[in-house]
């Protein structure tokens, strides 16, 4: 199938690692030009020039921060001085979840809810806002924002507040921005295969005296009986960056290899 994605351009941030980086790869090879984003610029930069010799597409390393807003609005800026038009926006910065117990009501700080709410709601706002007028004024766009399945389950407030509201979010300003050509969606990933994932296997088999393999099974606890890839998630992801996606706006893309046992409908 093509995906008719070849010409278009994409700013995709948390791009430097994990699914950002992942997705980068897919949109390039498809032939989209992408900036990617995050604060880190030296990693950023390997990640680009790593990306740009594997698909021989154009990336680009932006370095941003999505807690400050002007740092976004530069971001934004610069990408249409370098690219001239943004077709694609991928939210993906933000902090990782899954790293260590989570806080029950008497250990959730208001500095702590705060920095989540900044990071992830917020930080995908301020680029939805940037470059939403800029999609309106050429008729087209996709804004896909990752999620989490934090969203569907309890044992972690923090995680299922924020990924509550960047569903809310997404379903809001699709209703909004759909009658202008633009869609937006949410990637839900289950647990996923990423760099730090061999030692976080590691970790834990060492401490409950078991394989990596049987470890990795416990976790995902999904159909696949492992985790999902990085790469199988930017596939989904890349998908919905296409004019392909067009009948999909506002809606939630679980992308976890089967996990749970509710029914969504």
């Amino acid at each position: 199938m093509d995906l008719e994605l070849a010409g278009k351009t994409a700013v995709v941030t948390g791009g430097s690692r994990g699914i950002g980086k992942a997705t980068a790869r897919q949109l390039a090879r498809e032939g989209v030009a992408v900036v990617i984003a995050s604060r880190g610029l030296e990693a950023l930069e390997a990640t680009a020039s790593e990306l740009s010799a594997e698909t021989g597409g154009r990336v680009i390393a932006i370095a941003a921060d999505t807690t400050d807003d002007a740092s976004i609005q530069a971001l934004f800026s610069r990408t249409v001085s370098e690219l001239g038009h943004v077709d694609i926006l991928v939210n993906s910065a933000a902090r990782v979840g899954g790293g260590g117990r989570p806080p029950g009501l008497d250990g959730i700080t208001h500095d702590a809810f705060l920095d989540e709410m900044n990071t992830k709601v917020f930080g995908y706002l301020r680029c939805c806002q940037a470059v939403a007028p800029l999609m309106r004024a050429q008729g087209w766009g996709r804004i896909i924002n990752l999620s989490g399945l934090a969203a569907r389950s309890t044992g972690n407030a923090l995680g299922s507040i924020r990924n509550v509201s960047v569903a809310a979010l997404s379903k809001n300003l699709a209703d909004e921005l759909g009658p202008h050509g633009i869609n937006v969606t949410v990637v839900h990933p289950g647990t996923s295969r990423t760099e730090r994932t061999p030692s976080m296997l590691e970790t834990i088999a060492t401490r409950d005296g078991i394989s990596t393999e049987e470890a990795e099974r416990r976790l995902a606890n999904n159909t696949l009986g492992r985790f999902v890839t990085a790469e199988e998630i930017a596939d989904v992801i890349t998908f919905l960056a296409s004019p392909r996606s067009v009948s999909i706006n506002g809606d939630a893309v679980v992308v976890g290899g089967g996990s749970g046992s509710s029914i969504f409908y």
